[in-house]
């Protein structure tokens, strides 16, 4: 099993020794099925080259905080929004101390203070560094932030000396890596979840549908399997691969998706209906391909089974989470969708902007309660869905 498979991480790479273990990191963190972009600092260069990291990563290393050029292709508040992890490998103890009073004078440390993902360091410095009271006391600011540690390791260093402070192997840091994802919070729980569009059929070759990718419930079924739940994925018609250790139902119509929602709905704790399901189809479907003979067609509509407030008014009815995509008045529109169909949480985002929700790999959404709600700026759909999960696994009653 590729334990790191679709996650983005971002590799700090910073001066020493350890460094030209980072190579051997950025191979490993592939064969677990991550995708890998590089960030160097000057004195990293030092150690191994980026051509060296470019040619193992498969993407351009980054290296200046103020690059025209980088700026133009992935500026650093994108790259930022990018990384579902951080992995500093080998982090010097004058990185930690510059990360541990929050300073940003070069690219890597600004990342660090941009992003909103996990963070991780791989600390590897001489056995004496590593024992000062100044690197331990800011070892110890940031783990009170939540940011993880990865060793060190304790043995021959290559000053000659013995001790704690080696970076601890490759193959470690990988699997540490890894088990960041794995939060247990869903563990034991069953939850299911529709994506993508439906398509309503008209006739043999055409459809009503519309511009849903399905990003966001695929993100969303892995965050619950890596959560620990027993993840069923009800899907429409994407070009998406199905997501590991989820159980993805291919449906077409809306009726077809409705019928396999509610028989999933049994048993289940936590459903999550992300779907843009189509609110009409044709009353009447063609058994031929409509010919064009006249200059306007009717076509008489009907409305298709509402899944959600089905789900929501089942006796032992699950957790229900309801999506709206709105183009205006997005908290009222929410909150009203929240109140009329009975449910526990709605999650809106406003599809009118385009660098957000359909086709995006990155949305802002806002999280309504009954009682109240919560902004979550624009960050990449797999970010946002760890969020999500975590935020609903904390409501889930026992």
């Amino acid at each position: 099993m590729r334990l790191l498979a679709n996650k983005r991480i971002l590799l700090g790479v910073t001066g020493g020794i350890a460094a030209y273990k980072s190579a051997e990191i950025i191979r490993r963190l592939q064969d677990a099925g991550g995708s890998v972009r590089v960030v160097m600092t000057t004195a990293a260069t030092e150690f191994i080259t980026p051509l060296t990291m470019q040619a193992l990563s498969g993407n351009p290393v980054h290296l200046e905080l103020l690059d025209t050029d980088a700026e133009a292709a992935m500026g650093h508040i994108e790259l930022a929004r990018w990384a579902d992890i951080i992995l500093i490998a080998p982090a010097s103890a004058d990185f930690i101390a510059k990360i541990a009073h929050g300073e940003g004078g070069d690219l890597l440390s600004t990342l660090c203070l941009a992003s909103r993902s996990p963070l991780a360091i791989a600390p590897a410095m001489n056995q004496g560094m590593w024992r000062n009271a100044s690197t331990q006391h800011n070892i110890e600011r940031l783990r009170g932030r939540g940011i993880n540690i990865f060793g060190p390791a304790e043995g021959s260093q290559a000053c000659g000396e013995v001790g704690p402070g080696r970076m601890s192997e490759p193959e470690d840091i990988v699997e540490l890596t890894a088990a960041l994802f794995e939060t247990g919070a869903l563990a034991g729980k069953k939850v299911v979840i529709t994506a993508g569009p439906t398509r309503e059929a008209i006739d043999p070759v055409r459809y009503i549908s519309n511009h849903s990718s399905g990003k966001m419930g695929y993100a969303l079924a892995e965050a619950a399997a890596e959560a620990g739940a027993e993840t069923v994925l009800i899907s429409g018609p994407v070009n998406l691969a199905p997501p590991d250790r989820v159980r993805t139902i291919p449906v077409i119509s809306a009726q077809e998706m409705y019928d396999a929602a509610l028989s999933e709905a049994d048993g289940c704790q936590l459903f999550i209906a992300s779907a843009a399901v189509a609110d009409y189809r044709p009353l009447q479907v063609s058994e031929q391909k409509i010919k064009k003979s006249t200059d306007t067609l009717t076509i008489e509509l009907v409305k298709n089974p509402d899944i959600v407030s089905a789900v929501a008014k089942r006796p032992n009815r699950p957790y229900t989470v309801g999506f709206a995509a709105e183009t205006a008045n997005l908290e009222d529109y929410a909150r009203g969708k929240l109140e009329r169909k009975n449910l526990d949480l709605v999650i809106a985002n406003d599809v009118s902007d385009r660098t957000i929700g359909f086709n995006s790999d990155d949305n802002a959404v806002l999280v309504v309660e009954m009682q109240s709600s919560e902004a979550i700026p624009k960050i990449n759909k797999s970010i946002l869905a760890r969020q999500l999960i975590a935020k609903i696994a904390e409501m889930i009653p026992e």
